[in-house]
């Protein structure tokens, strides 16, 4: 597996900081919207055409910079680690038929970063997953992007997020924009400009507080929160000082606030690009269909089946 270092701006370097070149994925999670295709695959391994979830987003993480990924994993996930190994026996097989295009798509993932795993014997909250980190992490900076979502690589989010903290050495997330009627499902964010110095990185809010789920009436914004993170070191004690919140778990929400009413800047990207949800069926059969209708050699065949499917009565489709 090849190594990639990322090359801090001269803004960054400005600072004094380090720019956070190691990744966390959180990935020991039963899935258990995805029963029963999860019993004995992970989610993050389901297939978006012919790579799976996963790997798109150890992609994003490469793509910004980032060559040392630690899989934070759990029971019967091992299979995902040996999607990102060599298969020599594979790969002899694609060499003796001259099949060059495959070969370099079974060879792509072991070529991606440096992938580390960790074991989370128990799932209780994304804190809690998150610190099993620690010592892999040391005292640097690091970023956090959630298994089951990734964003169009034409239009990346990672590297202003770790520019971003860079300078300010604090928390940084992402947000994304929902529907007001649609806040009940998120965390929502309640935010104020950011410091001038700090808006040419792209637009960027000062973040003064997080609800989860709250109803339309009580939002503080349309912002919700995107399953991308940039943290200091600082997190981990923060993480073991959060007591259990919601659901009994220890919540990576309570451990930041804990940081931000100690004075530990937070502030976040507001995303405008594409962000593709795999966390249900739904959203995963809408990333399916949308990425399957971009691809260059699937693209036109499939949008034009895809148009006929539409306009095909129901009736006849269910037999009914």
């Amino acid at each position: 597996m090849s190594e990639h270092s990322a090359n801090p701006s001269s803004a960054t370097a400005a600072t004094g900081r380090s720019r956070a070149v190691k990744a966390v994925i959180p990935a020991a999670g039963l899935a258990t919207r995805f029963l029963p295709a999860t019993k004995a695959v992970p989610k993050e391994l389901l297939p978006v055409v012919d790579r799976p979830v996963l790997q798109y987003i150890v992609e994003e993480a490469t793509q910004a910079g980032i060559g040392d990924v630690l899989l934070i994993t759990g029971r019967g996930k091992t299979s995902m680690v040996d999607h990102f190994d060599r298969r020599p026996d594979l790969e002899a097989r694609l060499e003796a038929k001259g099949d060059t295009e495959r070969l370099a798509a079974v060879r792509g993932p072991s070529e991606l970063a440096e992938i580390y795993t960790c074991r989370q014997p128990e799932q209780l909250g994304l804190g809690h997953a998150v610190g099993y980190a620690e010592s892999h992490v040391g005292d640097q900076p690091f970023a956090v992007l959630l298994g089951d979502e990734f964003v169009k690589p034409a239009e990346p989010l990672l590297p202003a997020m770790l520019e971003l903290q860079a300078r300010t050495g604090g928390v940084v997330l992402a947000f994304f924009e929902v529907d007001p009627a649609e806040t009940k499902r998120y965390g929502i964010a309640s935010v104020e400009p950011a410091e001038a110095e700090l808006t040419d990185i792209g637009e960027v809010v000062r973040v003064t507080g997080m609800v989860e789920k709250p109803t339309p009436e009580d939002a503080p914004s349309n912002l919700a929160v995107l399953g991308r993170y940039v943290l200091p070191s600082s997190i981990f004690d923060a993480i073991r000082r959060t007591k259990p919140g919601s659901g009994g778990e220890i919540q990576l929400t309570d451990a930041m606030e804990l940081l931000r009413g100690e004075g530990t800047p937070v502030h976040a990207i507001v995303y405008r690009g594409t962000r593709y949800d795999t966390g249900m069926p739904l959203g995963y059969l809408q990333t399916v269909v949308q990425i399957a209708a971009e691809r260059d050699d699937l693209g036109t065949e499939f949008r034009t089946w895809l148009a006929e499917f539409v306009k095909t009565d129901a009736s006849g489709v269910t037999g009914t």
